[in-house]
């Protein structure tokens, strides 16, 4: 997944960087509301990559003393760093910007070139947008998209996904508002135009902030791993009850468990040794994404009182 990321973040930041100079000379030139909140719109979109890449190199840092689990929520960190800037800086920019122009409104000046940029720009996101699609298609499995953004556990494919996909309603949005500009000669079906493309961008940033809100916070696996490991501790004959799994996704490749389990009664202390080593084996097996495994030997009975 980590050479997926990569390859995604790389195209995206390429895109989004000679489109955002593309743009940003094409407001100046025409002093388009809606041309300068595109520009603002992937400026911040390059940012974000760079901070992507930061993440992702973070989050591959060793375990230390400190860190004993590792790194790897610093990429949730920097996703979630990343949805904050997208609402501020792209959002709220765009909006005001617009506002400022629907109360002191200005004339577009050679709206074919914003046409030309409109066009170019169309190409740049369409191909970073294809690559994120085609790597996230091959990840989400059986999922629906929506549903596979929700289950993900890796934010940087969809957050390139999601802002190429806002990027290209941007871009659609531009073309309208400065075709009615220039069609009513009014300037604000542009300046509107402006304020449309920041409502978007808020709501992109709104969905990335609640996604990766849950990740940062400690997010557990996915059910089907859950059961997938309690069905491997049925299968040991020692065990006689799992009490409960407890899972925490530590970065997209590290998932964290806590098994709770039930010994049956006697049992020799060499023999619950042998079968907690032959479940974390089992279990690392099965799912490569977890890391660590503890194995907490409680009877069900103390578990209901709550005694450890």
């Amino acid at each position: 997944m980590a050479a997926s990321s990569l390859k995604v973040i790389y195209a995206a930041l390429a895109g989004n960087c000679l489109i955002a100079i593309t743009k940003s000379i094409a407001a100046i030139m025409t002093g388009s509301p809606a041309m300068l909140s595109e520009a603002i719109h992937s400026a911040v979109d390059t940012g974000n990559q760079f901070l992507m890449l930061y993440g992702l190199r973070r989050s591959k840092m060793p375990a230390d003393k400190e860190f004993p689990f590792g790194h790897g929520k610093e990429i949730y960190f920097w996703s979630f760093v990343v949805a904050i800037i997208l609402f501020a800086g792209g959002a709220g920019l765009s909006i005001f910007k617009g506002i400022d122009h629907l109360i002191t409104p200005t004339d577009v000046k050679s709206s074919y070139v914003n046409y030309g940029v409109i066009g170019l720009a169309t190409i740049f996101e369409g191909t970073s947008w294809y690559i994120a699609l085609r790597e996230f298609s091959k990840s989400k499995g059986k999922w629906g998209y929506f549903q596979a953004v929700h289950r993900s556990k890796d934010p940087s494919i969809y957050i390139v996904l999601l802002e190429d996909s806002a990027a290209i309603m941007g871009l659609a949005v531009a073309f309208l508002g400065i075709l009615l500009s220039q069609v009513t000669g009014s300037p604000y079906f542009d300046s509107s135009a402006a304020i449309v493309i920041g409502m978007i961008l808020g709501g992109t940033a709104i969905l990335l902030a609640s996604e990766t809100k849950s990740l940062l916070i400690g997010e557990s696996a996915n059910q089907e791993v859950v059961q997938g490991i309690r069905e491997i501790a049925y299968s040991c004959k020692e065990i006689k009850q799992v009490n409960e799994i407890l899972t925490m996704h530590i970065g997209p490749d590290f998932i964290l468990v806590n098994v709770s389990v039930d010994f049956v009664d006697p049992i020799l202390a060499t023999e619950v040794e042998v079968t907690v080593a032959g479940l974390d084996r089992a279990i690392k097996r099965a799912y490569p994404q977890v890391q660590r495994v503890f194995v907490e030997v409680e009877t069900w009975r103390a578990k209901g009182s709550g005694q450890g």
